[in-house]
């Protein structure tokens, strides 16, 4: 098993352990990675997760290049494929998802990390989208999720020139959250995580999949959505439970 998974406190930890080759991702990782997320996301009692990869060097360094020479145009297309619909998966969880990007996150490895909710770096945290210097371009959602998290100037910038962006110019221009030294990398996240917890499951669930509609919805459109999901809450126990406490001057209990 090349990936690994703890648990603590309603929280899921997801680590890629192929520190030898910078969790670099080939197919069988990728269905791996796919098939215990989707446990993690199944079970009742997990409420968040956060995804790392294994030693200090990497979070994930990309796909597996010797193995992408090999590829024809359909296993190629097929490859895509397999990570978009991992970077899919996470990006639609009505969980919150949390990268703690601790080193390189190049090519597929940056894409994974865009597609989670919270991105937190550690200092040594470097990204990049390098494809365009072997002949390709990003082919897990990086064309389309990089723009929309530090617009389209900055995104073409970083593709095209296939630059690394270390972690203080992650932080300036909004690719990641926060920037932490390495060793408090994991504790930051799961700060932030039982941070999360703290509030209503339903509201962070429907907040999640509001969001992720704003980046392709129109304004009224969208402004619409979020009238009918604020008002749908209001039939559920847990916002009848959180009024009630902040009126008792309480803490609610999800």
């Amino acid at each position: 098993m090349v990936i690994k998974i703890s648990k603590k406190n309603q929280i899921g930890v997801l680590t890629i352990n192929r520190p030898g080759s910078l969790n670099a991702m080939n197919k069988a990782v990728l269905l791996e990675f796919i098939n215990e997320l989707k446990k993690l996301q199944s079970e009742n009692d997990i409420r968040a997760i956060i995804i790392t990869g294994s030693g200090e060097k990497a979070f994930i360094a990309g796909a597996d290049i010797k193995l992408m020479q090999k590829m024809n145009q359909k296993e190629a297309f097929e490859f895509a494929n397999l990570g978009q619909e991992l970077a899919d998966l996470i990006e639609k969880s009505t969980k919150p998802v949390i990268a703690a990007v601790n080193g390189y996150a190049l090519g597929g490895g940056c894409e994974i990390a865009l597609s989670c909710h919270l991105r937190i770096a550690s200092d040594n945290a470097v990204f990049a989208q390098p494809e365009v210097k072997i002949g390709l371009l990003p082919g897990w959602g990086g064309t389309q999720r990089l723009p929309r998290i530090i617009g389209r100037g900055l995104a073409n910038e970083v593709i095209l020139t296939g630059r690394n962006v270390i972690a203080k110019e992650a932080l300036n221009i909004g690719l990641v959250n926060k920037v932490v030294p390495q060793e408090k990398l994991i504790s930051t996240c799961f700060h932030i995580a039982n941070m999360i917890l703290k509030n209503s499951p339903n509201a962070i669930a429907e907040s999640i999949k509001l969001i992720r509609l704003a980046a392709g919805t129109k304004l009224k459109k969208g402004l619409s959505i979020e009238a009918k999901s604020f008002s749908e809450l209001f039939e559920t126990e847990e916002t009848a439970e959180g009024l009630t406490a902040f009126v008792e001057k309480r803490s609610p209990k999800f």
